[in-house]
Parts: structure tokens; C-alpha cells; sequence
């Protein structure tokens, strides 16, 4: 009986923001997977996002496509080999091993005085291979024993939460419904928190903007003031069992995952209040759902007052943001952030309706209703 958590970064992020210097306290996503007092691998596993750099590429369990940063951050490319990567964490057996050591492993053991065998080198001049030999125990087999040891009575979790932020809540999106095509996966509930989920220009297919009947919760904060051309965020189509909370957050996509600068992007920590509300409840939700974190912030109802007080004090700052761009350009829908609800586009305040908790939904407003986390927390 083992419940799995995944942490799927957004674009351009990796497991080791959480002592970025563009958030004060941490990014969310990878400060959440940080506090996490399971066992990795068995009970929680961060997944880097698109365009981060190929950092995690030796540990990944399919072969990585060894994209370019500027390919990932632009189109999203490698997402799908993250979606399969996760999927086998799940299932707890890996397609692909990183059986060769590279160069920066064998300087490594050199280094130290380990025994290993000399540099092959083949070609030539111009075109050489190097073989650096091969790994006695790959990383893939060490992560599968964790798995075999600390998954609890069988290697399939009984419940799988889903946390990402931007790509990495579309990522969220899509390996739920690739859970869902998988007949050993198919009937293991799903929760999910996003984070300003956001797929790109070209990426709004079915398995990205629409959720099946395994989402048994979908919680999600949208980014108010984000005008960013191509941040379209999403807002998924999902099934009539799922209960679905959807609030909006004041900031850019940024600032809902701890950057706490006026423009969303580099700069001083001021405007803090948005990246720990929204750190507060993923907190929360992740405990309802089973999941142990140290250093929460165990927010008190009269402290979340203060920091929405706080958030009004700035609605000058705020709105200074709808002039700031992470691509130059921004775009509009009747003066408010253009969101899709699954590939439809539409105004930020007008996703509202009876199918969401509060049905307010990103018209919902903490000042004016002190409830509306109240299913949520």
C-alpha cells in the first residue's frame, strides 16, 4: 500500500531550484519534492522539465533525447520521454540503463584511486570514440532495488499525486491520461496539484487540456497578472467524477512558485505573499492525500488574511506586471489574462460554473469569502 508522488518541474527548472537565487524561500515544486520524508524513488521522485539542461539524463529509465536547452524551453521537447520515464518509476521497471560511464565518472574514480580500465580510443584524428568502460551497478538498478525494498506489500502504488508547475502541470495532465491507457494503471486514483499550468504555442492536444475519470481531485492556481504571449494557461476539461478547485492567485507564472520580484522574473524579494499562500496549500492538499513534509508552513487562517491584505496593499505592483513579457510580447482578452479552457480561449475571470469548488472559480476572491480554501485544506 504505497502512495507515490511525483514532482514534475516546469520549463527550464530542475530539482536543485529549490536554492535558486530567483526564489527567496525556494521554487515550489522542487522545495515540496525536497521536504518530502518518503523515500525516494519508492514514495517520491522529481522529474527535471523541458529545456532544464539534461541534468538528470544518467538516472532517467528511457533513453533521454539529449535535447537542446533552447529546443526544450521553446517547444517542450522531451516532456514525453519524462511521461514515459515516470511511468516506468510507477511500474518500478526501467527500459533503458546508462551502462557506459562518461568521462566525468571515470575522472571521478581516477581521482579517487579506484582500479578501472584504461581509456578505449577508436578512429581517427577526426573522428574519435572514447570508451570509458562500463559501470559495475547502473543508477537504474539501484533505484529499482529501492523500489523493491520500501514499496509497501506490492511494487504498484495504490494512489499516485501528481505536483507541476507550468510544463510541469501539463506534464501532470498527460500522465494521467497515459495512466489511464494503461490497463495495469488504469484504476489507480490520481490526484493532482498544478500550478499555472501552461503548455506552449502548438501544444493543446487532447492529452494535455482534457482529464479522464482516474483524476479523483484536481486542484490548480492560475497566475492573474501573466500577459505573456504563448502563456496561455489551461484550464482541463475533466470528467463529472472528478472535484475540481481552481482559484487564481495574483502574479505572473513565476511569481506563484516563490519569485518574489515586481516583474515575475529576477529582482529583490517583495511581492512574497502570492508563492506562500500558494506553498501553504499545496502543503496542505499533498497531507490530505497522504503525503509527510517537514518544514511546512502550517499557515493560520489570520495569517493568510494578512498576506492577501498584503497582496491588495500592492495591486499598483501587480498591475504594473501586465506590462512585462518573458517573450517580448504579451497578449490580452477584454484587458484580462487569456487562458484556455481545454483548447477554447477565454477571458481569466470568466472560468466559472457549477463544475468547480468554489463556482466562483477564478472569480473567486479571498477578501471577499474567507471560505474559499476551506474545501482545500
Amino acid at each position: 500500500m504505497t502512495i507515490l508522488t511525483i514532482y514534475f518541474c516546469g520549463t527550464g527548472s530542475n530539482k536543485f531550484d529549490d536554492s535558486h537565487a530567483n526564489y527567496w524561500n525556494g521554487e515550489l515544486v522542487s522545495t515540496l519534492a525536497t521536504h518530502n520524508s518518503g523515500k525516494e524513488f519508492a514514495e517520491w521522485v522529481i522529474i527535471d522539465g523541458p529545456g532544464s539542461g539534461n541534468l538528470q539524463s544518467d538516472e532517467m529509465w528511457v533513453k533521454s533525447g539529449e535535447y537542446s536547452q533552447l529546443r526544450g524551453q521553446i517547444t517542450g521537447e522531451g516532456w514525453k520521454e519524462n511521461i514515459q520515464h515516470a511511468l516506468h518509476i510507477i511500474k518500478g521497471n526501467f527500459d533503458w540503463q546508462r551502462e557506459k560511464l562518461t568521462k566525468e565518472n571515470y575522472d571521478q574514480l581516477k581521482k579517487a584511486g579506484v582500479p578501472i580500465q584504461d581509456v578505449e580510443v577508436e578512429g581517427s584524428f577526426w573522428w574519435r570514440k572514447y570508451d570509458y568502460g562500463d559501470r559495475k551497478v547502473t543508477q537504474q538498478q539501484l533505484q529499482q532495488q529501492i523500489i523493491k525494498t520500501y514499496r509497501k506489500g506490492q511494487i504498484l502504488p495504490t494512489q499516485i499525486n501528481l505536483v507541476g508547475w507550468s510544463r510541469g502541470g501539463i506534464s501532470c495532465h498527460m500522465l494521467a491520461n497515459a495512466m489511464l491507457e494503461d490497463p495495469l494503471l488504469t484504476t489507480i486514483p490520481v490526484n493532482i496539484f498544478a500550478i499555472d499550468p501552461v503548455p506552449g504555442m502548438g501544444n493543446f492536444q487532447s492529452e494535455k487540456v482534457t482529464l479522464g475519470n482516474n483524476v479523483r481531485e484536481y486542484v490548480a492556481f492560475y497566475a492573474k497578472d501573466e500577459r505573456s504571449k504563448g502563456f496561455s494557461c489551461v484550464i482541463p476539461q475533466t470528467h463529472r467524477s472528478t472535484v475540481v478547485h481552481i482559484y487564481p492567485m495574483a502574479g505572473r507564472h513565476a511569481t506563484l512558485v516563490g519569485n518574489a520580484s515586481v516583474n515575475g522574473d529576477k529582482g529583490d524579494k517583495v511581492l512574497y505573499e502570492p508563492g506562500t499562500i500558494v506553498r501553504h496549500l499545496a502543503e496542505a492538499c499533498l497531507k490530505r492525500w497522504g503525503v509527510a513534509h517537514v518544514k511546512t508552513l502550517n499557515l493560520t487562517d489570520a495569517k493568510l488574511l494578512e498576506l492577501h491584505q498584503g497582496i491588495a496593499a500592492n495591486a499598483a505592483l501587480y498591475n504594473q506586471m501586465h506590462d512585462y513579457s518573458y517573450l517580448w510580447f504579451t497578449e490580452k482578452d477584454q484587458g484580462e489574462r487569456y487562458v484556455s479552457c481545454a483548447s477554447t480561449g477565454a477571458p481569466f475571470s470568466s472560468v466559472r460554473g457549477e463544475r468547480f469548488s468554489p463556482q466562483a472559480g477564478l472569480a473567486s476572491d479571498f477578501l471577499a469569502d474567507n471560505s474559499v480554501y476551506d474545501a482545500i485544506k
